[in-house]
């Protein structure tokens, strides 16, 4: 069963990434400027994301999310560097998985990004085919202790 699961997963997270490559090549073809410039770095964040649940389908939408933006802002501050820039003059592969150059408000839209996979996750159920509730864990409170001293101040009112 845990391997269905986890294939039925892949799966979907094969689709996404599809779909995200899809509507990143569209945003470039119908927009410009920094419509097209911030949508694509959320969609990188997104499409981050999904190759998460790609190589790990039983991973929590957080834990993906988390992931998937540790990654971005980390080739985002690479850019800091030379490195990317060098490469992406030989390869425009590179010139795409890496950029160029640092911007700091891509930052920000790499969290866009995350927050939208996380939350395509969370409120649908889609990747684990649960409640979207089951896929947000949650502490359990803590079980409240009656000691000595509250049965005395209950006796005390």
């Amino acid at each position: 069963m845990r391997a269905v699961l986890g294939d039925r997963i892949r799966l979907q997270a094969a689709a996404a990434a599809l779909s995200t490559v899809g509507a990143g090549l569209g945003l470039r073809a119908v927009t410009a400027g920094d419509v097209a410039k911030y949508g694509g770095d959320s969609l990188y964040t997104l499409l981050i994301f999904a190759l998460v649940f790609l190589a790990a389908p039983r991973v929590t939408a957080a834990k993906a999310a988390a992931i998937a933006l540790a990654v971005s802002w980390g080739v985002e501050f690479l850019q800091l560097s030379d490195v990317p820039a060098e490469l992406s003059r030989h390869s425009t592969a590179a010139r795409l998985v890496l950029g160029s150059t640092f911007n700091a408000p891509d930052l920000f839209w790499y969290a866009v990004g995350a927050l939208a996979g996380w939350l395509a996750v969370a409120s649908s159920g889609a990747v684990r085919g649960e409640r979207p509730s089951s896929l947000v864990r949650r502490e359990a409170p803590a079980p409240v202790r009656r000691g000595a001293s509250s049965r005395v101040r209950r006796r005390a009112h």
